[in-house]
């Protein structure tokens, strides 16, 4: 079948962000011939949004979606395909029926303690719940949390909410999960400490639309590229000579011959409330063990200015539960222990020999990404290893 096929200079598999970036400066710089191709029915990846025709809330559907950086060259780029909001990302946890702003800053230590500390009083006295644990360095999860911000802030806000996320014993799990956990002496709630953030003002899909608006770029969606019976698939391009930039599943592309790479997932269920606001805020964090999700997105609450178009008597709320992924589920953060590093490690020797195939994004090379570093990665890598792969 794909003997007859006029293939482009380029395929790209996954029209997620890495990959519509990449298409979009190969037309632009090289003016190649793209040809993106997709297992789902969308482009965007997991960026990928859509809106709620009962509410007029914009969905994100693979999950809460919040675009922030300190690259500027990410945020020249991005600034080319649509403005920005001017949304500052917020978050509240929900501890023994109580509301707390996070990151743990001196509004949450007051509240939770029933005090009025000073920044240095707070200080002080979180080296002093640290316990036998102060300026040690322990290697679980759990002692390192306890160190860093003291055992009662640790059992409130951290230690429930970590064992649902990776649905392990936090004592059981790697330290450097964690690294730091931040903590302000001050009252600053803001969440993300980046020069720029905000939401795309018509939203996820019509940002990543205009990124491949362009007659040189074609796009075939629900389509496998490990399907022999279409002509896009890892088979013919590779006996053409095709260049490919892959940004599935690395251990998918090599038929998982040196084992699995494991992944957490998420599951979301749905409901639906006749309010006009639920939380009164976008994300809610769920700090205890007996409720079995880890959050709540309530999605109205990202575009307070599109109050006028959406309807006040119904909202939409999403409830977030973590698990280990299995093959066939949507695999979200890289679990990234030791076994699986040097899993990889293996894995991407291999993918380097691969020499007209670059892999990216968070799939092809098993590293967990905001936005802006996909953006980044990109634009880097189609200077440094697409380019030279296209360029006439």
């Amino acid at each position: 079948m794909a003997e007859n096929v006029q293939y482009p200079d380029l395929v790209i598999v996954g029209a997620g962000l890495f990959g519509l970036t990449v298409a979009q400066q190969a037309v632009e710089r090289a003016g190649a011939r793209v040809h993106i191709i997709d297992v789902r029915d969308h482009i965007g990846g997991n960026a990928y949004s859509y809106f709620d025709k009962e509410t007029g809330a914009e969905i994100h559907k693979y999950g809460a979606h919040l675009f922030h950086t300190s690259n500027k060259r990410v945020w020249d780029y991005v600034n080319r395909f649509t403005e920005f909001t001017n949304y500052v990302h917020r978050v509240y946890a929900t501890h023994d029926g109580v509301v707390y702003p996070l990151p743990i800053n001196l509004g949450t230590i007051n509240q939770f303690f029933g005090a009025s500390y000073t920044p240095d009083e707070a200080r002080k006295l979180i080296e002093e719940q640290a316990g036998e644990l102060a300026g040690t360095d322990p290697q679980n999860l759990n002692d390192k949390g306890i160190q860093l911000i003291g055992r009662p802030l640790y059992e409130a806000f951290i230690k429930n909410y970590t064992g649902k996320q990776w649905q392990t014993d936090p004592a059981e799990l790697p330290a450097d999960i964690i690294k730091r956990l931040p903590v302000r002496f001050n009252y600053d709630n803001r969440y993300f400490k980046d020069t720029w953030e905000g939401l795309p003002k018509d939203g996820y899909t019509a940002w990543m639309e205009r990124m491949i608006d362009d007659p040189r770029i074609t796009v075939s969606l629900g389509v496998d590229f490990f399907d022999e019976s279409q002509p896009y698939n890892k088979k013919a391009l590779l006996a053409a000579g095709v260049p490919v930039v892959y940004t599935g599943p690395v251990d998918r592309y090599f038929d998982y011959e040196l084992g699995d790479l494991k992944w957490r997932t998420v599951d979301f269920k749905e409901v639906r409330y006749d309010e006009d606001d639920h939380f009164g805020c976008p994300v809610m964090n769920y700090s205890d063990a007996d409720v079995p999700y880890t959050r709540a997105i309530e999605f109205k609450n990202f575009n307070p200015e599109r109050y006028d178009s959406q309807n006040h008597s119904k909202t939409v709320v999403w409830e977030e539960y973590s698990r280990f992924a299995e093959r066939g589920d949507e695999p979200y953060y890289p679990i990234n222990t030791d076994e699986d590093k040097a899993l990889y490690a293996r894995y991407a020797e291999k993918a380097a020999a691969e020499p007209k195939v670059v892999f990216g994004g968070r799939l092809g090379t098993y590293k967990y990404y905001d936005m802006h570093n996909v953006i980044d990665t990109a634009l880097t890598a189609f200077d440094e290893q697409v380019l030279p792969l296209i360029a006439k």
